[in-house]
């Protein structure tokens, strides 16, 4: 039965986009060749009068997929994410998509929480609010728990949900195929990758026993930074469509009048919402990926408080030194060591030219860094990335996008705090402790003992698979007893135990 229904919302979409003039938009932001746009017009043109109309007042885009419902929505604001996907132009769009709807009334809302939480709600809180935001995927409530007056906020997913994704998430999937067979050249934007992306992000949003985690984690990490802080997990009133967390007061990050008003310094706060964003991402590797004025406050005493973990970006350790190596580069305008950089992880393939390479970006940084304080942006920096990297045949990697258009966001808010904020004054001190901490020799040795100790646990192996490995490769006959080779992998098992105690106490004592 998901083959018709495929089809069929596949020629809705077709239609609506065509009826509400955003056909063309998203096609040349696609690039798309001839084969694709005679399959896109053949879903669309001949069933127009079958397309929603949306809101006349939004561009093309939004409002044809604000008229396609919550999935599309979610997806659009996936999409803003991916410049290198979308184009620069649609991507600042869709930032903008709304995914606000008409609530869920307030006694479907409780029926959620009691079928959830096994109790009636009366007896978990002494009051239950009308819904005071609602989105495409759930609503929150205020709450306050009867046990102990605590004000909370409840978040309930809006019923039949997941069903409703699940059908919508199958036909992105051909619409994903029918791309890569009808424009082999748009492989490289992965169209099946950047919807599997998308899907794992709905799941997590979709189970909100998941985003209650990513909560947990981040305030684990998070929980020394001086200036933030983020609301509490209350485990016990949570579960798989139903999160409870503290309530957070505050002044909304978007309304300097209130800030100006409560007495802020609206400088440093940009400073802070910039440089806490950048040592969750560098430190941590763990960063909300979400950090727009909507899912911020600033709390009396002047802390940042952050919501909604629906989305968090991962990065390794290793693309955070490589990242951490080429913002560092852009700072101190040494284009040379950003090109080796690139060259050293295998983002830019090995037959390019690094001199070449180096040049382009200098035509990338200098015209930036010749701009004043109020025009420095990171987020033209990383638009012009995008060109020079694509020409060199760069490959797309999801979670430096990611992280790369949080930076923006982030960027964005902090200009609305203080417009004349100097980016890279205030990105310096972090990306130098970090690059300090990460690559120097202290660094070094930290790596080297990590590298000993997994080598130490797995030593009682070791003598067989590399006895197995020299047999293997005819270079030891199958021995019945101890010779020099077997004398001779022991000595170096021996060795790598010495080497990670040795190294133990350089990270114990150093």
């Amino acid at each position: 039965m998901r083959g018709p229904h495929n089809i069929w919302r596949l020629i809705r979409t077709g239609a609506t986009l065509e009826r509400t003039g955003a056909m063309n938009v998203v096609l040349d932001a696609f690039e798309a060749p001839r084969s694709l746009r005679f399959v896109a017009k053949a879903l669309g043109k001949p069933f127009m009068w079958l397309g929603y109309k949306g809101d006349p007042e939004m561009p093309p885009a939004t409002r044809a997929l604000t008229a396609l419902g919550p999935a599309y929505i979610k997806l659009g604001q996936v999409l803003s994410t991916r410049p290198d996907v979308v184009g620069a132009e649609l991507a600042v769009q869709l930032r903008v998509l709304q995914d606000k709807l008409p609530p869920f009334s307030i006694e479907e809302a409780k029926a959620e929480v009691e079928r959830e939480l096994g109790q009636p709600v009366d007896q978990i809180f002494s009051e239950f609010s009308e819904p005071v935001a609602a989105a495409s995927i759930a609503q929150v409530h205020r709450a306050r728990v009867a046990a102990t007056g605590e004000d909370v906020a409840v978040k309930v997913l809006r019923p039949g949900i997941e069903r409703a994704f699940g059908k919508d998430v199958d036909a992105f999937y051909l619409a994903a195929r029918i791309m890569e067979i009808c424009a082999p050249g748009a492989r490289r934007l992965r169209p099946i990758e950047v919807i599997e992306h998308f899907d794992g992000v709905v799941q997590g949003e979709l189970d909100l026993r998941l985003e209650s985690s990513a909560a947990s984690e981040f305030a684990a990490n998070t929980v020394n930074d001086e200036g933030f802080q983020l609301p509490k997990i209350k485990w016990e009133y949570s579960a798989r469509r139903v999160m409870t967390l503290g309530w957070a007061d505050g002044a909304p990050m978007g309304d300097n009048d209130a800030i100006d008003a409560a007495g802020h310094n609206r400088a440093l706060l940009g400073d802070r919402v910039l440089q806490l964003f950048l040592s969750h991402a560098l430190r941590d590797g763990y960063f909300h990926a979400d950090m727009h004025q909507g899912n911020l406050k600033v709390a009396p005493n002047g802390d940042i408080i952050a919501y909604d973990f629906g989305i968090m970006g991962h990065i390794d350790e290793y693309t955070r030194r490589v990242y951490a190596e080429i913002l560092y580069g852009f700072i101190r305008k040494d284009y040379k060591r950003v090109a080796q950089v690139h060259f050293e992880a295998g983002y830019v393939p090995a037959d390019k030219d690094v001199d070449e390479f180096a040049r382009a970006l200098r035509a990338v940084g200098e015209p930036i860094f010749g701009m004043d304080a109020s025009q420095m942006s990171m987020g033209r920096l990383f638009s012009y990335l995008f060109e020079v990297t694509e020409r060199f045949g760069m490959e797309t990697r999801t979670e430096l996008i990611l992280l790369q258009r949080t930076m923006v966001v982030v960027e964005g808010v902090a200009r609305s705090l203080n417009p004349q904020i100097n980016i890279w004054e205030v990105a310096s001190p972090i990306v130098t402790d970090y690059i300090t901490k990460s690559i120097g020799p202290k660094a070094v040795l930290s790596d080297l003992g990590k590298t000993a100790r997994v080598l130490a646990r797995f030593g009682p192996r070791l003598p067989a698979l590399v006895e197995g490995l020299l047999i293997q490769q005819g270079q030891l006959d199958p021995p019945n007893r101890p010779t020099f080779w077997r004398w001779i992998i022991l000595t170096a098992v021996c060795s790598v135990g010495i080497g990670a105690f040795g190294f133990t106490l350089v990270d114990l004592f150093f």
